[in-house]
């Protein structure tokens, strides 16, 4: 028996605005079923004594120091800016 039907993946294509043949729907439900099969089956592991985790290495967050670097001079900046005006970018107003 089919853990998904075709009408289940015709609705998911529509909702996706995805145009499927019926050849591309038959073999799509055939594919998603054996997913669904595969997942079912961690269902039958024994997880009793398994910590919960987010990440299985055991990592912690390796971020670089955050040190300050200069940025590029005002002029240097302002040559690449099409219009500006008192040592700032000037831009079309978009509020009236």
């Amino acid at each position: 028996m089919s853990r998904i039907s075709e009408e289940q993946v015709r609705h998911v294509a529509h909702l996706a605005r995805l145009a499927v043949t019926d050849e591309e729907v038959e073999r799509f439900t055939a594919q998603l079923d054996s997913i669904i099969e595969f997942a079912e089956q961690l269902n039958e592991l024994d997880t009793e004594n398994v910590k919960p985790t987010a990440h299985v290495l055991d990592m912690k967050n390796v971020l670089r120091e955050d040190k300050s670097a200069p940025g590029l001079p005002r002029e240097e900046v302002l040559k690449n800016a099409p219009d500006h005006e008192n040592g700032q970018i000037k831009v079309p107003s978009i509020i009236e």
